[in-house]
């Protein structure tokens, strides 16, 4: 109940009576709601202020409280009313623009120690049960959600960390039969089959040489010993122009690589009756 002793012992003056205690219980469980209070009475006046402290005259009247609230928020007024009934406290919490009215009654003798009003820590028997009280049935329905969503919120929260060590403590346990079902999560890194060193027929699909393969899964041409200073794509003389094989692409001689060999070409003149199609 952080700020609730400031705020009682900043009043204890004005506590003449239990009814006097409860109503300063009910009063900080609002600004904890984050309402503060614009003054007492029915009707506003010139120097109402938002405030967290009680007005001047707040336990004026013993029978009758009337305290004005405003949210930090907005600026719609709240009417906190509470009507002392024999050994009873009723509440009303009326907002003024949409006339919706909560109400909560509380048995005096069940929270306040009569005889110890002045003693902040004796003055409040159940203050826990009191504020549960006061949140669950007088503050408005938008509150109430507002608090029941953060419980549900921490419970969420409580339950995935009891989740997530279940799970670590049966990943350690070495007696455990592993789970069947894939883990959701990163999976792991298949090297692509087509870069190296995986390429291995890879590369019959692109003539061109492009990922390196040469065509051929051992490349005389990149195999990595020593070769000579032939060049395909720079041309073959007599054979093939410059430029006729892409450079490291894939390039099977069908000759002898060098200059032509001496002499007369042995295909320079057709055979004899070339042209006698009955020979």
């Amino acid at each position: 109940m952080a700020g609730l002793e400031v705020l009682y012992t900043c009043v204890a003056g004005d506590i003449s009576c239990p009814q006097d205690a409860v109503v300063c219980f009910v009063h900080w469980e609002m600004i904890k709601s984050g309402y503060r209070c614009i003054g007492s009475g029915d009707e506003p006046r010139s120097g109402d202020k938002k405030s967290e402290l009680l007005p001047a005259d707040w336990s004026s009247n013993k029978e009758l409280y009337s305290l004005r609230y405003k949210a930090n928020t907005t600026d719609t007024p709240m009417m906190l009313k509470a009507i002392s009934v024999d050994s009873t406290l009723i509440f009303n919490l009326m907002n003024c623009r949409t006339q919706q009215v909560s109400d909560l009654m509380v048995n005096i003798s069940d929270h306040v120690d009569t005889d110890q009003l002045h003693t902040f820590d004796s003055a409040f028997k159940d203050a826990g049960g009191l504020s549960e009280k006061v949140t669950s049935q007088l503050l408005p329905s938008q509150d109430r959600t507002t608090g029941q969503k953060a419980e549900r919120k921490s419970r969420r929260e409580d339950e995935g960390e009891e989740e997530a060590q279940r799970r670590r403590g049966e990943d350690d346990d070495p007696l455990r039969i592993p789970n069947r079902h894939p883990r959701q999560g990163t999976q792991p890194h298949w090297p692509d089959p087509l870069v190296p060193p995986f390429a291995a027929g890879g590369a019959d699909l692109d003539p061109f040489g492009s990922r390196g393969g040469g065509g051929m899964i051992v490349d005389p041409l990149r195999s990595g010993y020593p070769r000579s200073g032939f060049d395909p794509s720079s041309g073959i003389p007599d054979i093939l122009p410059p430029g006729a094989v892409p450079p490291g692409a894939r390039f099977d001689p069908f000759g002898p690589v060098g200059r032509r060999r001496p002499g007369p070409d042995p295909d320079h003149m057709p055979p004899p009756g070339y042209d006698d199609m009955f020979m």
